[in-house]
C-alpha cells in the first residue's frame, strides 16, 4: 500500500500524556488537568517541566516537588524522575502530602 502525503505524521501522532493534579496541585495549576503532547515516551522529569511551563507564575513547581507520584497506577516513590519512563496516552497523577493521614 503507497503512503500519501500527511500520513506518516498522522501515524507519527501519539495520544497525549494526561496529568493530574490533586487538592493544592490543583490549586495552584489552577485546572484538574493538562494534556501534554508527545510523539513518544518523556521521563517523568520532563512531565514535571512541561507541566510547570504550561502554568508560568504559579507556585506550580514548588508544589509538584513536594507530591507523590503515579504513573498510570504505579507510584513512583524514590525513583529518580529521569529514570522513570512515561509513555503516550499515560496519565500521571500528582498528590501533594495530605495532613491527618
Amino acid at each position: 500500500m503507497e503512503s500519501r502525503p500527511g500520513q506518516d505524521a498522522a501515524a507519527e501522532t501519539a495520544a497525549p500524556i494526561t496529568v493530574r493534579y490533586w487538592a493544592s496541585a490543583r490549586a495552584a495549576a489552577g485546572v484538574e488537568t493538562d494534556p501534554l503532547p508527545v510523539s513518544g515516551p518523556i521521563t517523568l522529569a520532563d512531565v514535571v517541566r512541561r507541566a510547570a511551563a504550561l502554568h508560568p507564575g504559579t507556585r506550580l513547581p514548588g508544589v509538584l516537588e513536594a507530591c507523590s507520584v503515579l504513573v498510570g497506577d504505579q507510584p513512583v516513590k524514590s525513583r529518580a524522575p529521569d529514570a522513570v519512563l512515561v509513555r503516550p496516552g499515560q496519565v500521571v497523577e500528582f498528590l501533594p502530602p495530605f495532613a491527618g493521614g
